[in-house]
């Protein structure tokens, strides 16, 4: 690219394609973060290097499985896959044990993983609001933090 078309940008092609990302790696969406795995196994399963378990969906392989806070589930060996003579995690299985949803482009190697529902039952179990901070109508910063044991009811409403 010229330097006259990296000064103006007005000039550039916005329809010119660009990867999702480097060749042989995947994308991984799940609870609002994006992350990029340089390595993948081959197949329609989304096969990862065990360490990419927290970039991917934010748990942790520990001896009693995989974990996620105060939330461990144990991993069957079966979950464990032997390909090229490196150990993989099958990611995709580990959602079906867990009946996390997920969809996947598979062309583009880019796989979205809904909430843990693990989590979430653990979460309506506890009662635990998620920390939120609110303006007030008269302009007064209100935080969930705040509140902390006291009980509140608290109303939304959108136009939208």
């Amino acid at each position: 690219m010229s330097k006259a078309m990296m000064a103006f940008p007005e000039l550039r092609h916005p329809y010119d394609e660009k990867p999702i990302h480097p060749p042989g790696a995947a994308t991984v969406l799940c609870m609002g973060r994006t992350a990029t795995l340089p390595e993948t196994g081959s197949g329609d399963a989304l096969l990862i290097r065990p360490e990419d378990l927290g970039l991917a969906i934010g748990f942790e392989l520990k001896p009693e499985g995989a974990c996620f806070e105060d939330v461990c589930i144990p991993v069957p060996n079966a979950l464990y896959v032997e390909q090229d003579g490196r150990t993989w995690f099958d990611l995709t299985a580990f959602a079906d044990h867990i009946g996390q949803p997920y969809v996947a482009d598979l062309a583009e190697r880019v796989w979205s993983f809904a909430e843990v529902p693990a989590k979430r039952d653990n979460m309506m179990l506890n009662a635990k609001a998620p920390d939120i901070e609110i303006t007030d109508r008269q302009g007064r910063v209100v935080r969930m933090a705040d509140l902390k044991g006291k009980k509140a009811l608290i109303v939304t409403w959108s136009s939208w």
